[in-house]
């Protein structure tokens, strides 16, 4: 390991275009999970892969559904077929939420389509007869997930993404709230830091890259730092900013035109804002839009949850784990721990540890971290991954629950 380098990571705002999809589509997830519950509907049963596109004024829903009776309608044949007005409804609470009152994006006047089908009977024999033939339910996909954690943040989560996310999360709340001119920015906005790693520590940030939408024409770059850097500087917190920082506000000029009216967006196209920044690999998978037999989105979770609590318990000050899929296969093909020389105990010891006391298929990453839930929206911007466990069960794979019985198994 590199003991002094510089590593930059990106975010991106609730209001940028592909995070505006992302959120659309986890309310379409938590939709069909609200509607399962009220309607009495087994949410193991639940099923959706959700994808969105947003452009000038207009979206569209696509993808596979196994749906409640309560999203459902008669054609005028007397089939059943999806009833779009719920989802129109919650894609345009999600829009209006973010804040998208705008000429060329409007949450009351944007064209939605709906355009969900049937889930792929071929797909649903993988993952439902697996059930019957192993007792649990098969992976939706093959893949790879990975999850990581390290000592650099509060939350476990490398410095440079953990920063990004917070100074967009700041101005956001800021810009909600509505007080002073910080309420003139608009919801599409982009951050970057560049973090000095000295002795393998985070020390400074040495550049500070900031984009952020603004709806006074007459504003430029030079009145949007006056504006955002404070909330910039209490991001930052105990990271000290260099003194030869490099400060990138606006370098384009003007930001009025923004969000899918500037640049359409596509649910998934962030998938490293999502995670980690670009600190630990990725295995591809988007998150967002599906439900949790998907286990790109599930695995990925429990792959952090694992990762987080080997750190939490002392274990090591870094790790990476990998766990792979088949579809309709349920347990995972491999389970991969990367300690990084940090390890207080082998990899090998860790792995065995992880088997131990986690049941690793879709069907028990789902019972373990209570995943059946309409908690996804929320994740949908500023990262899955270094956020609070809410009382809701929304993060709960940020729980460090697991750590007595990691220690206790390491040792036996």
């Amino acid at each position: 390991m590199r003991a002094n380098y510089l590593f930059t990571s990106e975010s991106v705002a609730e209001g940028h275009p592909d995070k505006v999809c992302d959120r659309i589509s986890d309310e379409i997830v938590d939709l069909v999970y609200r509607e399962a519950a009220k309607t009495g509907v087994n949410p193991w049963g639940v099923r959706i892969a959700c994808e969105t596109l947003a452009t000038t004024n207009r979206v569209v829903i696509a993808g596979e559904v196994r749906l409640p009776p309560s999203l459902m309608k008669k054609d005028k044949d007397g089939k059943d077929v999806i009833n779009p007005s719920k989802f129109k409804a919650a894609a345009r609470r999600a829009i209006k939420d973010i804040g998208y009152e705008q000429d060329g994006f409007h949450w009351k006047k944007a064209k939605i389509d709906v355009l969900l089908h049937s889930q792929s009977a071929d797909i649903a024999q993988g993952v439902d007869s697996a059930a019957d033939q192993q007792g649990d339910e098969g992976a939706g996909d093959q893949g790879i997930m990975f999850g990581y954690a390290c000592r650099e943040t509060p939350d476990l989560m490398p410095a440079p993404i953990y920063y990004s996310h917070k100074i967009l999360q700041l101005l956001a709340v800021a810009r909600k709230k509505g007080d002073g001119e910080v309420a003139k920015l608009g919801p599409d906005a982009k951050s970057q830091v560049t973090v000095r790693y000295v002795d393998g520590k985070p020390s400074e940030a040495t550049s500070i890259v900031l984009s952020t939408q603004h709806l006074d024409e007459s504003w430029d770059s030079k009145k949007v730092r006056a504006v955002v850097e404070p909330y910039i500087r209490e991001a930052l917190g105990e990271l000290k900013i260099a003194d030869d920082c490099k400060w990138y506000i606006n370098p384009t000029g003007k930001f009025v035109i923004g969000g899918p009216d500037g640049d359409a967006g596509l649910t998934g196209r962030k998938i490293i804002v999502d995670t980690y920044g670009g600190a630990a690999p990725h295995g591809g998978g988007a998150f967002s839009g599906k439900d949790t037999t998907k286990v790109d989105r599930s695995a990925a979770y429990a792959a952090r949850y694992l990762a987080k609590n080997v750190v939490a318990a002392g274990l090591a000050d870094r790790c990476t784990i990998q766990i792979s899929y088949a579809i309709g296969v349920a347990q995972p093909l491999s389970i991969y721990v990367d300690l990084h020389g940090t390890g207080k105990f082998s990899e090998d010891q860790v792995e065995a540890a992880i088997r131990k006391n986690m049941d690793l298929s879709p069907s028990g990453i789902r019972r373990h971290l209570d995943l059946n839930k309409p908690i996804y929206a929320k994740t949908s911007a500023y990262g899955h991954f270094g956020r609070k466990a809410g009382r809701d069960g929304s993060f709960s794979w940020e729980r460090t629950d697991l750590v007595k019985a990691l220690k206790e198994s390491v040792k036996a």
